[in-house]
């Protein structure tokens, strides 16, 4: 591992991560902290830079990268970084405790939206519009980010575009990764914007509105409101946010392709009707279900099934209702929904729609061949056939997948007072959506935990976002040798 590179790169991360706590500082100035926190967030911004500068000044020469590179400065970098956005948390008293406060970054930059804070409304703005940011920088890459606005960092940007960008297959909308990387952080922050005045239509401030777009677009799902978006009481606002949230979870290179006027892209990706027919079968089913049991008016439960299943296959994590209390086929099916996640190329967690897509259609394939044991048969999406080290590497990932919920469930466990609990908690960080069901459900938080299981589940947030095997290749032996 080139050492020197890796670690320059990532003191470009931490200025990058300073930049974003000086505009912070300036939100909280804007809307009126109190002078001694707003003095707390400038100095954590230049805390923050001096790391990033004393970094940088000791790495500097030439950057160099190789593949195994790439997944150095991914893992190591997330890892600065949340501990770097930590500071602003600390300094100003908000969170005090440095495990709390790492759980509540790295939260955020995962996208994850687990939270150990019992009152929210009580934070500065200037801290709210922190947490808010780090969820939105975290959604397309921070990484990502610097390959998009940093032109020297093409050498080795392919390689950091690999180990960071979610899903199986990596979609280059230009020769150049550096490109590809400025129009796709081109339509994340487009859309974001429309968002954006879409919530400011339907009556939200420019505060809120903002906020909640940051973290819809990145499907984070953090709040200013402890009772997230069911505190707007709003049907228009609930739909607006359920629509984006939707977009949130689709690969963003077809939204690039729906701009400049390619709009059947959508419909020719098998990928995205399965999507869209999850999210219609599982609201339909919730609805039903809220309507039966629930004694709900159709349009309530409509209204809330949809937000739900959507909030949750995205990943987002938003609430609008307390779904711990709804019956249990709804519970259930929403437990479901918490493996699913979005589409490749999207800011979603989750195991993706397109993996789940090509080990079913593997398991398809492995019946046929026993029936038919000398038939040539190849699994094919989208009209074209799926090279076989994908299809294995996607088992793989599985595999490993749910090897690991149960590891960290056993794990988890032993700080939980109840399996639902802990298997929640635990596939709520892995996959990167935030609530889960009993102590950790829509209403609740993390903060009941002591700081091992608040360890091990940011641990967990980290793997779920970096999809397990760029950061799992770290404790491979074979990853130091020369």
């Amino acid at each position: 591992m080139n050492t020197r590179s890796v670690f320059h790169l990532i003191s470009y991360l931490v200025y990058m991560i300073a930049g974003a706590i000086g505009l912070s500082a300036l939100v909280g100035l804007a809307y009126g902290d109190p002078q001694e926190i707003v003095l707390r967030m400038f100095a954590s911004a230049l805390l923050a830079g001096v790391l990033g500068g004393l970094l940088g000044f000791f790495t500097r020469g030439a950057v160099d990268l190789s593949r195994k590179d790439g997944f150095a400065i991914v893992t190591l970098g997330w890892l600065v970084v949340a501990h770097v956005g930590a500071i602003p948390y600390l300094l100003t008293g908000t969170i005090p405790h440095p495990v709390d406060a790492f759980f509540e970054t790295i939260s955020g930059f995962t996208t994850t939206g687990s939270t150990i804070l019992n009152n929210i409304e009580a934070l500065p703005r200037g801290v709210v519009f922190w947490r808010s940011l780090t969820q939105w920088l975290g959604g397309m890459g921070v990484l990502l980010l610097c390959v998009a606005i940093l032109p020297f960092l093409g050498v080795g940007g392919m390689q950091l575009y690999r180990a960071e960008m979610p899903g199986p297959s990596k979609d280059r909308l230009t020769p150049r990764i550096a490109n590809t990387a400025k129009l796709l952080y081109g339509v994340y922050v487009l859309i974001t914007l429309v968002q954006t005045l879409a919530l400011m239509a339907a009556g939200l401030s420019l505060f809120d509105a903002m906020n909640h777009a940051l973290c819809t677009m990145s499907t984070g799902g953090f709040s200013p409101y402890n009772d997230s978006v069911a505190h707007f009481n709003s049907p228009a606002v609930t739909w607006i946010i359920s629509f984006f949230m939707l977009l949130g979870g689709i690969n963003f290179a077809l939204h690039y392709r729906a701009l400049r006027g390619d709009v059947r892209a959508y419909w020719r990706s098998t990928e995205v009707k399965v999507y869209l027919a999850i999210l219609l079968g599982a609201a339909v089913l919730v609805a039903a279900d809220l309507i039966a049991h629930q004694h709900l008016s159709a349009g309530e439960s409509v209204r809330a099934a949809v937000f739900q299943a959507v909030s949750i296959t995205t990943t987002t994590g938003f609430a609008t209702e307390d779904f711990d209390l709804w019956p249990l086929f709804s519970r259930t099916l929403l437990f479901v929904l918490l493996f699913s996640g979005g589409c490749a190329g999207s800011t979603a967690g989750g195991v993706k729609i397109m993996r789940t897509l090509v080990v079913f259609k593997e398991c398809a394939r492995q019946i046929r061949l026993f029936m038919q044991p000398q038939a040539v048969l190849k699994v094919r999406l989208d009209g074209q056939s799926v090279n076989p080290a994908i299809v294995s590497g996607i088992v793989s990932f599985y595999i490993c997948y749910f090897f690991l919920f149960g590891f960290f469930t056993l794990l988890i466990s032993l700080f939980s007072e109840d399996l639902l609990t802990a298997g929640s908690a635990v596939i709520a960080c892995i996959s990167n959506v935030g609530p889960g069901f009993g102590m950790v459900g829509a209403t609740e938080n993390f903060s009941h935990y002591s700081s091992v299981p608040k360890i091990l589940l940011s641990f967990c947030m980290l793997l779920g976002r970096l999809e397990l095997f760029t950061v799992l290749v770290m404790f491979s032996p074979g990853f130091w040798k020369r």
